[in-house]
């Protein structure tokens, strides 16, 4: 099949992408949001237009300094500053009752301690999804045939998920934090988690239809038989990786900014993750079969 002869191309384009995140998160970093580095946030609409955003900082100087000023739509602000008490919240709905009537939306607040606890157990819990993840894989394919180790399934899956399906979004995000000002939340972990889910399940399709294959591959090649498995899954993967896209468009268009970011990174994420199950993780196993080969050791099965 094509995508088995030309896979250089695919692997080429993969690390581009890539680097390409790993540069952007060197550079800029992912911009956090007050569940990881405590704060408030305050969101509030405006009965007439917002007001310029200088006058937003000006009546709010005195009360809480400093603060960061985001309009979202035509009568909508959002506003952050640090982690504030209950009188405060309210002298600062007083400062903007002032300048023009205003109704609040929402208003969070959590101290750095918590933001601290978050920010390590979402770390944990990537982590552990992924180690969960490669062990599983390895357990099921463990009766796979020759001339891939079973535990060769589990690494290579894992490893395209961190490497590749999970970095692209990360690394998206700290271009959008650079440029539009987008801030990842707990919502952003399980936008990972997601992203990591959908993935290893798109991935395992291709697996277990090579695993099958093999059982009667007769007198084909290995790269015949991951070509063979790719062709026939191919569609299905694509399909039911464009349904899920357009329903996680319509939620980041028509959800608003508080469901934006957690939208943007599952789009981002299963778009990776479909190439990477269909153009990546199954060429790996071809270059794993002839690494093995090259080395004279056979896959253990």
């Amino acid at each position: 099949m094509w995508i088995i002869t030309h896979r250089r191309w695919f692997f080429w384009c993969s690390a581009v992408l890539v680097v390409g995140s790993i540069a952007a998160i060197a550079l800029w970093g992912i911009r956090l949001g007050i569940d990881f580095t405590g704060g408030s946030l305050l969101e509030a609409r405006f009965a007439g237009s917002v007001p310029d955003a200088r006058a937003i900082e000006d009546a709010l100087r005195p009360i809480v300094d400093p603060v960061s000023v985001q309009v979202s739509g035509s009568d909508e602000v959002l506003l952050r500053f640090r982690d504030v008490d209950e009188a405060t919240h309210q002298e600062v709905l007083g400062a903007l009752g002032e300048l023009s009537s205003i109704e609040e939306l929402r208003f969070d607040s959590i101290g750095p301690a918590i933001g601290a606890e978050l920010r390590s157990r979402g770390a944990v819990a990537i982590a552990l999804g992924l180690f969960a993840i490669a062990v599983y894989i390895g357990w099921a394919f463990r009766r796979a045939s020759r001339p891939v180790a079973s535990w060769q399934y589990g690494a290579v899956t894992a490893g395209v998920a961190l490497f590749h399906d999970v970095l692209i979004p990360l690394g998206f995000f700290a271009v959008m934090g650079r440029f539009a000002g987008m801030e990842a939340n707990t919502p952003f972990i399980a936008a990972l988690l997601t992203v990591l889910g959908f993935s290893v399940h798109d991935t395992i399709v291709v697996f277990d239809r090579v695993r099958e294959n093999l059982r009667r591959a007769g007198n084909l090649s290995f790269d015949e038989v991951v070509g063979q498995s790719v062709r026939q899954t191919f569609a299905r993967s694509l399909n039911t990786s464009l349904t899920v896209l357009f329903a996680i468009a319509a939620v980041g268009y028509f959800g608003g900014e508080a469901v934006r970011p957690f939208s943007v990174t599952v789009f981002i994420g299963i778009a990776a993750g479909t190439y990477s199950s269909i153009f990546i993780a199954s060429t790996a196993l071809v270059e794993l079969a002839r690494g093995t080969a090259a080395r004279g050791a056979p896959g253990r099965r």
